[in-house]
């Protein structure tokens, strides 16, 4: 009896794999590799940033201008002077969701002199001359001064103090940082750091 070799037909003398199956699945490969990049892309930005917040309104200028698009970290929770936050809608009593800069963070005491349009935490009056204008505050809404900041809470105002309604006024008060979305990191349009 003669000994025959046998060859698969098709495919290569490993295994019999066809060049359709392989072809088939190194796309499987990529698209599972490109599912699980979006679903990581996705997670970063729903719980960790937020993209394409778009500024509304002219409270923030000269800084930030309406139609700016905003990048906001929402895991840093730690809130402090200085700070550009976006805060939801349902955080105040205005309709729309705002952005405003903090002042003062829990149990520090705000006091306002609108006669000279100072404002001053816990007895130091704060230089503001490098993000508004006329480094003023002498608009007065429904607050009375001093005020000291309830615990969970920030204190809040716009950089264009004559036209922001913000913490002076109790359609926004004191702000829960529950209601916080997050903290302006970037300005996507156009691309800089912010002030």
């Amino acid at each position: 009896m003669a000994d025959f070799d046998l060859k698969p037909e098709s495919g290569d003398e490993s295994g019999g794999e066809t060049r359709g199956q392989g072809t088939a699945a190194s796309c499987y490969e990529w698209v599972e590799g490109l599912i699980i990049s979006l679903i990581i892309v996705m997670f970063l930005f729903v719980f960790i940033f937020r993209g394409n917040i778009v500024v509304i309104g002219d409270s923030m200028k000269p800084n930030y201008q309406s139609g700016n698009r905003l990048l906001i970290s929402c895991l840093d929770r730690s809130y402090k002077r200085g700070d550009v936050v976006v805060i939801e809608a349902g955080g105040t009593k205005l309709d729309d969701r705002i952005i405003k800069r903090v002042i003062a963070t829990q149990g520090q005491t705000v006091d306002i002199d609108f006669t000279k349009g100072v404002i001053s935490v816990d007895g130091k009056e704060l230089d503001e001359s490098e993000y508004i204008e006329n480094g003023i505050t002498k608009n007065r809404y429904d607050v009375d001064f001093p005020e000291e900041v309830p615990e969970g809470c920030v204190f809040v105002l716009g950089d264009n103090r004559p036209i922001s309604e913000d913490s002076r006024s109790s359609y926004v008060s004191m702000v829960d940082t529950r209601h916080i979305i997050g903290k302006v990191i970037y300005m996507l349009f156009p691309f800089k750091r912010p002030v």
